[in-house]
């Protein structure tokens, strides 16, 4: 298996319900404005906008961009403790509780998809009430990033073999896709035919960022169609 995602920025009307799913679904701390001024936002997923040209022909695009959970991932290759790595059904995984908190990572990083804990995360009265009891609640001093809700695939994964069965493409969807009023996002095992992300990673629209760079990101773009 090699589990990745697809993004139609055709079908993405950049609405952010994908950005708010995942923070839910993962106890993506909020910070405060003056601590987002100084570029500490906590976002496993991100919604970025891009400017296209000069006005009055001014374009503007927006897009969800996730950890790319790369085939070649530089993160992994500078953390001097193994604390981030790949596991054998591609993701790239964090474990926090060996986390040094040294940064490497996230330098090493060319989608800068890394967040780092500068303090406890809290939240207001009554909030603490609806984290999510699957994930963990990072400590402070730890690096943290998007897991293609790794927590889901593992209770998937159980359920399936309680049943005596094969993991289903259906049993498991990030939140991000989940929650997508469009439908724009689609998540799945890269290597099954029978999974709607394999035939459209091979789409003539299909494209990673960065690709130049040979990290082999796992999730892939369909272009917008002029």
């Amino acid at each position: 298996m090699k589990w990745g995602m697809v993004i139609d920025l055709q079908k993405c009307t950049g609405c952010g319900e994908c950005v708010a799913a995942c923070k839910l679904e993962n106890n993506v701390a909020i910070v405060e404005p003056k601590e987002s001024e100084m570029g500490r936002t906590m976002l496993w997923m991100d919604m970025l906008t891009v400017y296209e040209g000069e006005y009055p022909r001014l374009r503007v695009r927006q897009f969800p961009r996730p950890c790319m959970h790369c085939d070649h991932p530089p993160c992994t290759k500078v953390c001097p403790v193994r604390a981030t790595y790949k596991n054998e059904e591609g993701i790239v995984a964090q474990i926090y509780p060996q986390c040094i908190g040294c940064r490497y990572c996230m330098a090493a990083c060319p989608y800068t998809v890394k967040s780092f804990n500068w303090y406890k995360p809290e939240w207001a009265p009554g909030i603490r009430e609806t984290v999510n009891p699957d994930v963990s609640v990072r400590q402070v001093g730890v690096v943290e990033k998007c897991t293609f809700c790794v927590h889901r695939l593992q209770k998937a994964k159980e359920q399936a073999k309680s049943e005596g069965r094969n993991l289903r493409e259906g049993d498991f969807q990030t939140a991000c896709a989940e929650s997508c009023p469009a439908g724009a996002i689609v998540f799945g095992d890269l290597e099954n035919t029978g999974h709607r992300v394999n035939s459209l990673s091979r789409s003539p629209r299909a494209t990673r960022l960065l690709e130049d760079l040979g990290t082999e990101p796992k999730v892939i773009y369909l272009k917008e169609v002029d």
